[in-house]
């Protein structure tokens, strides 16, 4: 399959979130040419500001693997990982990130800083943007046109 494939895949996730009243971010994360995680954002739900989608596919995979240690697995998302998400893949070994739209708010591997970047971590992960950018920004902006009332 293709990235665009997979990131189609996320995209169901963020529609999910996006039919619960949750913001629109889904992920995926594909280990050896199939999905053994998905998740989008639960943080109105669980009331938890850490249930971005990309903290709980990765904690789904690493039950699925019985590893913390994600090393041939590549994740998908919607949009670009904030901080804390870029530094959940750093820990948890990603070999690979490919997101959707870029975050120039609050994007954290490579629109307004790059965490994963830093010499000094032990492990570098491939980064790929830009992945059905328009159908993962479009969503986002009708959640939020939505909640402001346009």
């Amino acid at each position: 399959m293709l990235h665009q494939d997979w990131m189609r895949m996320a995209l169901r996730q963020a529609q999910m979130a996006f039919e619960q009243g949750e913001v629109p971010i889904g992920a995926v994360i594909v280990y050896d040419g199939r999905i053994i995680a998905e998740a989008h954002n639960e943080k109105e739900q669980r009331n938890d500001p850490t249930a971005h989608a990309e903290i709980l596919v990765i904690q789904k995979a690493a039950e699925v693997l019985d590893s913390w240690r994600l090393t041939d697995a590549a994740l998908y998302v919607t949009l670009e990982p904030c901080p804390m998400c870029a530094g959940a893949i750093i820990q948890s070994r990603l070999k690979q990130l490919v997101y959707g739209a870029a975050d120039l708010k609050g994007g954290a591997t490579g629109s307004v800083m790059n965490v994963l970047d830093y010499t000094l971590w032990n492990h570098r992960v491939d980064i790929v943007a830009g992945i059905l950018e328009e159908e993962c920004s479009s969503i986002l902006k009708r959640f939020f046109r939505g909640l402001r009332g346009f």
